[in-house]
């Protein structure tokens, strides 16, 4: 995939989860480059379908047509990202006919990648769909310094995101040599707590409910205590990672991948997160005005 130096490649959420709203953003985006800064740019977009077998990250998301999902992707020319980082995956789960149709349509780019997880289920991936680029989950929830390392230094990954525990340790990350700095691709706008002792459990109940499972939804003790996802809570939390970071921090060290969560948020805050990382203050209203602010909306 081409990546330019000191320009800021985003990763955002929605591939089947928005397309509704991308596929109104996106011509926006195309047409006018004056509304955004000069050296950010969309590197991919990532999601799943909401009966993914393979998916791991959200449970009930995305019911856009595959077909026109590719289509669109293919038209902008951003890569398209599959989200199958299910961690509990087996042999037999490699069958999934719905997964394996969604393979061969998106292998038919050279631009598409998976998030993945299972080793497993890379290697099938390898030997079936030779286009595709693949991308190391932060559902891993690496937080050793030298495993981190070591997942960077794995051939079969284009990018590493790592757990968010990590984002602000400089004194390892500036260690880093270059084309593993090239890998490394921070989640920006976590809201859970860095050091949430529960977040591998939670992301291995997501695995189980995909796979059909009944179980409850795990109740973190030490993430989102008061309720649901707030961007301003977001940004209070250590790992946060703002524009000024990325421009005045991450950029001079080398880094220029930032992954912007929200597959299960509405596209009202996706908005926002364009308005917040990518679009120039002065055209904030211009771009709400474009995608549905007009003088007939009525808030309540």
């Amino acid at each position: 995939m081409e990546k330019t130096k000191n320009t800021i490649h985003y990763h955002l959420p929605g591939l089947f989860e928005f397309y509704d709203f991308y596929k109104k953003f996106l011509p926006l985006y195309q047409e006018h480059k004056e509304y955004f800064y000069e050296n950010c740019k969309i590197q991919s977009i990532y999601g799943a379908p909401a009966d993914c077998l393979w998916g791991g990250g959200r449970v009930g998301f995305g019911d856009a047509d595959k077909i026109e999902v590719f289509e669109l992707m293919e038209k902008y020319k951003i890569s398209a990202r599959l989200t199958f980082s299910n961690s509990l995956l087996s042999k037999k789960d490699l069958e999934d006919k719905k997964c394996n149709q969604l393979c061969r349509l998106f292998n038919g780019s050279k631009n598409s990648g998976v998030i993945i997880y299972s080793d497993l289920l890379l290697k099938y991936l390898e030997e079936n769909y030779p286009n595709f680029y693949y991308v190391s989950t932060t559902t891993k929830v690496i937080r050793d310094f030298e495993k981190l390392k070591s997942e960077l230094d794995r051939k079969d990954f284009s990018y590493v995101v790592p757990d968010i525990s990590l984002n602000r340790d400089f004194e390892n990350l500036k260690k880093l040599n270059p084309s593993q700095k090239e890998k490394v691709e921070f989640l920006c706008n976590e809201c859970c707590s860095p050091h949430c002792p529960d977040r591998k459990i939670c992301y291995e109940n997501v695995s189980r409910k995909n796979l059909g499972q009944e179980i409850e939804d795990h109740l973190c003790k030490a993430g989102q205590k008061e309720g649901n996802y707030s961007f301003s809570r977001a940004m209070k939390n250590p790992s946060f990672i703002s524009l000024s970071d990325i421009q005045n921090i991450y950029l001079p060290l080398g880094f220029t991948n930032f992954k912007i969560e929200g597959r299960s948020l509405g596209s009202a805050l996706l908005l926002e997160f364009i308005l917040f990382y990518m679009t120039k203050a002065q055209y904030h209203l211009q771009v709400r005005e474009a995608l549905y602010l007009d003088s007939s909306l009525d808030l309540f």
